[in-house]
Parts: C-alpha cells; structure tokens; sequence
C-alpha cells in the first residue's frame, strides 16, 4: 500500500430525529402495553444514567437518516456527490436484507459511483473508516462518503412478562436513533498532514451471543412471535465488552500514546457507568472525552462521529488537532482510530 497518500477527514456530520423520548415516557410506553413488569419510576434512569432518547418518524428509514447527514457533511465539505468515488453505508441497521441500503442512500442522493455496505454492529462506522482508508491509500479512490442510519429503537421491548425480561431488554431502552456521515478524501501524507495515522482492530467471537438481535437471518427467518426481534441482552455485555476492549486495546501501547495525547477522544457508550468506567479501565484523560449518552442515548455505530461532531461544533477541536476514536461493538469487537484533522 503506498505511504504517499493519506486518507483526509473533509467533514463530519450528524443528524438526530426531532422526536424525543424520555426514560418516563418509555416507562409509560411499557404499562401502557399492559405489561405485567412496569419498572418503577426512576429505575431506568438510575440505572444507565440516560435521560433519553432520540426516535425516528414512523415513516423515516435508516437510509433517510443516512442521507439527512450525508447532504450536511458534502454541504460542509463544499463537495458535490458526483465527486464521490465510492459511498459505504455502515451501521448495525438497515432497510431491507436485500439489496445493500448503500444502493438506497446512492439513489435518494443522486449518487452513481460504487457502493457497498460494511456491517460490524457499533463498529461499523470504525470498520467503515479502515475500508476508507484503504481504498484512498491504494488510489483505487480519491473520494469516500461513509454514511450511516441508525433505527435501533425498531428493537424495544415494550411488554415485559417478569424481572428477567425487563434485564434482558434493558439495553433497548437506551438505544437511540440517529444519522451520520463521514467524507474523505485524498491528500499528501506527509509527518504534520491531516488523514488517518491508525487503524487498529481485534475481535472475541465467541461471545456473540451475550447482546443479540435474532430475527432475519436464516436462525430466525420467520420468527413465530416477536420474540426474536427485540435487542437482547445476555449477562453484563457492558462488563463483558469493556474487558475485552481492555484487554485488546492494552497491546496497541504506540497507538495509545497518541491516544492519551489526542486533543478529543471518543470512546462508545451505552451508559453513564460504563463511559466512566472505560475511562478510568483504558486510562484515558477524562477531560478530553465528552459523555453524550446521559442526553442522546446510545446511537450505536453513529456515537463515534456524534461525539467528534459535537466536539467540533463547541470548538474543543480544530485543523491540525489530532482525535481517536475508540469503539467497541457486541460480537466482540475492538479497535482504534487516530486522525490528524
């Protein structure tokens, strides 16, 4: 791969549904299913420090989120969309098994390059930004847009049988909608230019099955009951994903020189506890990373681009700034991302 090209951040870009909803308002959601479990008022915001959550229009698809975003950051970057060489629509949702929900965003934004989607769960984004990086490195592209929509909420549980149940769909009471984007582009590679510097990822696959959603695939192409569609939660995946992170990302010590070094920080979350306790575990400079999962929930593989967004928005970063991402996703997956913006 040539070392001549870097693979530039021109523009990040999110967009989050206008809808709210709050951890009361979903707990009423519940007792209005007649649901035997009601979690009592409070627990759901005690126990993932969330207020609440952003909820797509019923009519909105992941692909409308997606292209909501993509028109912000080409509008920001000042590039056209016939410009793009190839768009990449990476998230852990989609509109439909077939075809890949890149042709859909492609065609709702008048796009004609190839495309394709990259699906890692909360690190598709993350993997999105590896394949990215390779196909403007090799010069097989000039111009990558990265799109992504999120409709996790499609996967709540709103009638709980007994405690167990509520445990096991708990993590679908966080997960919020959202819209993101990203475009890159090529550039030189020199020691002080702007591009990715590192991509590092790793995977613990046998534990698949802690956090789920089965409907869909050939293990449950028509399920008999709801069942099957609801986010899932098996034992503390929160626990579970945090040690694997650790453990994983305790081998990359150059990278995570520069991570400690960054500017800005992202790291994912699905919890208060959990961002601070991935903080402190990863030894990360806790005033350089930015919660936004107490007000807009866990937005799956859009919480990295939400965060250095909001960070760019408040001027906490700018131009020749370096950022990590750090993400990791059930399956398990972990990995790193530094760029120079």
């Amino acid at each position: 791969m040539s070392t001549s090209t870097r693979a530039r951040l021109l523009a990040t870009a999110v967009h989050l549904p206008a809808q709210y909803r709050t951890m009361e308002q979903t707990r009423q959601q519940i007792a209005a299913a007649a649901s035997p479990m009601v979690p009592p008022r409070g627990l759901l915001e005690r126990f993932t420090g969330v207020r609440g959550v952003h909820v797509r229009d019923e009519d909105q698809q992941a692909s409308d989120l997606a292209v909501a975003a993509a028109a912000k950051a080409l509008a920001t970057a000042g590039t056209d969309i016939a410009d793009v060489d190839l768009l990449l629509f990476a998230s852990s949702c989609q509109d439909l098994l077939e075809p890949a929900t890149a042709h859909i965003v492609a065609a709702k934004l008048g796009a004609s390059c190839p495309v394709f989607d990259v699906k890692n769960a909360c690190n598709s984004v993350l993997n999105a930004l590896q394949v990215a990086r390779a196909f403007i490195e090799s010069g097989q592209c000039r111009t990558v847009l990265i799109t992504c929509g999120e409709t996790p909420t499609l996967g709540t549980r709103w009638h709980l049988p007994d405690v167990p149940a509520l445990h096991s769909a708990a993590v679908g009471y966080t997960v919020s909608d959202a819209g993101a984007a990203m475009l890159l582009t090529a550039g030189p590679a020199g020691e002080e230019d702007p591009g990715i510097l590192t991509t590092r990822f790793s995977a613990e696959s046998a534990s698949w099955q802690l956090c789920t959603v089965r409907a869909g695939g050939s293990m449950n192409w028509r399920p008999a009951d709801d069942e099957p569609t609801y986010v899932q939660m098996q034992g503390d995946m929160a626990a579970a994903g945090r040690q694997h992170a650790t453990r994983a990302l305790a081998g990359y010590q150059r990278e995570f020189d520069l991570v400690r070094s960054s500017a800005f920080i992202a790291i994912h979350q699905i919890s208060v506890a959990q961002f601070h306790q991935s903080v402190t575990d990863l030894e990360l400079p806790a005033e350089r990373c930015m919660l936004t999962v107490a007000d807009h929930g866990n937005a799956a593989s859009a919480s990295l681009p939400l965060q250095l967004a909001q960070a760019q928005e408040a001027g906490r970063v700018g131009p020749g700034d370096l950022v990590s991402l750090i993400g990791f996703a059930s399956g398990f997956s972990a990995g790193i991302t530094i760029i120079r913006l």
